[in-house]
């Protein structure tokens, strides 16, 4: 185990993964709905498949910088036995609006009172989660560092025998950036 310095706050690295200290397997009984207004606990959602979900702040820049990359992430893992989702810190509407037509090709889930983000603990967003189905919190990355989020997806990789990576960063992804809070 190795820890590194990244923006504002110590980061351990295990395996590969980068880990914040602060993040904590989240409340499985929690309500998620879909922006159409579906509702089902995150136990429901992870009953069959692992939840990798990029959390976004619609309300900031920042997240809007990394859609196309969580789309191309998404699009990498399709025939993958995992639940790719935007989750998004709004209400259904405002998801829509805020994701134009990524909200018509993917799945979106809305944590408008961020209970979600907060039962996880992330400090800031936009963040990459991967939740396995029995609810622990398998990696996560906070703002973007493609080297942190390689970690995470490295995880998600090894839980579903997946051998083949996207390339982070990619030609089009912005520079490294720490994010804005999750909690105001």
């Amino acid at each position: 185990m190795n820890s590194i310095e990244f923006g504002y706050k110590r980061v351990l690295s295990i395996r590969g993964a980068s880990l914040a200290p602060v993040a904590t397997d989240p409340s499985t009984q929690l309500t998620v709905a879909t922006m159409d207004g579906a509702e089902q606990t995150l136990s429901q959602w992870l009953t069959y498949f692992n939840l990798l979900t990029v959390v976004l702040d619609p309300y900031t820049h920042e997240s809007g910088w990394i859609i196309p990359t969580a789309d191309r992430i998404f699009a990498h893992y399709k025939g993958a036995d995992v639940r790719c989702a935007f989750l998004v810190t709004s209400d259904g509407d405002g998801a829509r609006k805020y994701l134009g037509k990524y909200s018509k090709e993917r799945l979106i889930l809305i944590d408008e009172h961020r209970e979600l983000v907060s039962s996880l603990g992330l400090e800031r967003l936009p963040a990459l989660a991967h939740i396995a189905q029995d609810g622990s919190l398998v990696g996560f990355a906070e703002g973007w560092n493609p080297s942190d989020w390689r970690g995470v997806l490295t995880g998600v990789e090894e839980a579903m025998a997946w051998r083949s990576r996207p390339l982070l960063p990619g030609p089009e992804d912005p520079g490294a950036f720490e994010g804005t809070p999750a909690l105001s």
